[in-house]
């Protein structure tokens, strides 16, 4: 029985570390463990351009521990108006890795995103001609699609008719949550990738919805059936290239996350590599965990691995139940936090 795995140090697809108090807060459990991540720019206002992307860094740069190695990999919010020469230009210059799709209100600080898809062609155009990548919020939201169908709305409607349009642009299907997701990701590899979550990977919508609601396990997309879950623990454990870890951890003050209208995102950075490996041990796959999480995502972004290594063992410890926040955030709660976790990185 593995009790001991050494792996080269993975890396974050699809992070959110938020901004001010929260963002110095939940950035050193990311940087203690993974050598990049692909920072979400959703903020408030949203990172549009290639200026505020490097600001954004420069706020992130500066709320690293002393001594850390991290890497920050910026992304730009995309709008009806976003400007394809200034996409270029954070390109070109190393600033920006990808372009973020947030359909207008699918998600947490999304009123901002895409209303008119025939608005952004002249966009992905762009990318596509100069290799950028294109990274998905995949839900279709519209008043016909129930909100469980929504990543499957969304491929039938946009996605499968993108990669036959931008046959040469790399995008990225963020955050899969459905046996559709995970097949069609499979289909269009390698011009597609996905990354995939600890909790979806964990979770079904009765540990969400079943003898009570629980508010800290909403997130979007929503976490789906148990055909679902299986789907994806098969498609994280395959050792297939087009699969890569992306936690989306996302971290909110608690009293947002149990308001009357409470907010999407489970802050999962504290115990993600644990949960991963637990996930990678029960389907007897650990031998298959550093291909998802630490040489895939490299692979699909054209960026070279981590020369260094991490230890992953199995000793039991407790996670925290909350992080605390400077200011009136006050703290925000860890997902399995106050459990025994079974696996743990080693110091």
């Amino acid at each position: 029985m593995t009790t001991r795995l050494t792996i080269r140090r993975p890396d974050d697809w699809h992070l959110h570390v938020r901004d001010g108090e929260m963002l110095k807060a939940v950035l050193p459990y990311t940087a203690r463990h993974f050598g990049r991540a692909i920072l979400m720019p959703n903020l408030v206002p949203p990172v549009r351009t290639t200026a505020e992307a490097i600001a954004y860094r420069e706020r992130v740069l500066a709320a690293l521990p002393k001594g850390s190695r991290f890497t920050p990999l910026m992304t730009c919010y995309l709008t009806d108006d976003t400007d394809p020469d200034d996409v270029e230009r954070g390109f070109r210059d190393g600033v920006i890795t990808g372009v973020k799709l947030y359909p207008a209100n699918a998600t947490t600080n999304s009123a901002a995103g895409v209303t008119d898809y025939g608005k952004i062609s002249r966009v992905l155009e762009r990318m596509e001609k100069i290799g950028m990548p294109f990274l998905m919020h995949g839900e279709e939201v519209a008043a016909d699609v129930d909100i469980f169908d929504r990543e499957a709305a969304f491929i039938e409607r946009r996605l499968s008719k993108w990669v036959k349009q931008f046959p040469g642009l790399r995008m990225t299907l963020e955050h899969l949550s459905s046996k559709d997701g995970a097949d069609f990701v499979k289909s269009a590899a390698p011009q597609v990738g996905g990354t995939i979550t600890p909790y979806h990977l964990n979770l079904t919508r009765t540990d969400w919805l079943g003898g009570g609601l629980k508010p800290m396990l909403y997130a979007m997309p929503v976490i789906k059936t148990a055909t679902d879950r299986a789907a994806l623990r098969k498609a994280a454990t395959s050792g297939a290239a087009c699969y890569f870890l992306g936690t989306d951890s996302a971290p909110h003050p608690l009293a947002k996350k149990v308001a009357v209208s409470g907010v999407p995102g489970i802050f999962n950075a504290p115990v993600a590599l644990a949960t991963y490996a637990r996930v990678f041990e029960e389907e007897g796959a650990l031998d298959k965990l550093e291909a998802f999480a630490s040489l895939n995502g490299p692979k699909h972004y054209r960026l070279p691995v981590n020369a260094d290594t991490i230890t992953l063992e199995k000793s039991p410890w407790t996670a925290p139940e909350d992080v605390r926040v400077a200011g009136p955030d006050g703290r925000a709660l860890v997902y399995r936090g106050g459990e025994t976790i079974a696996w743990r990185v080693a110091e």
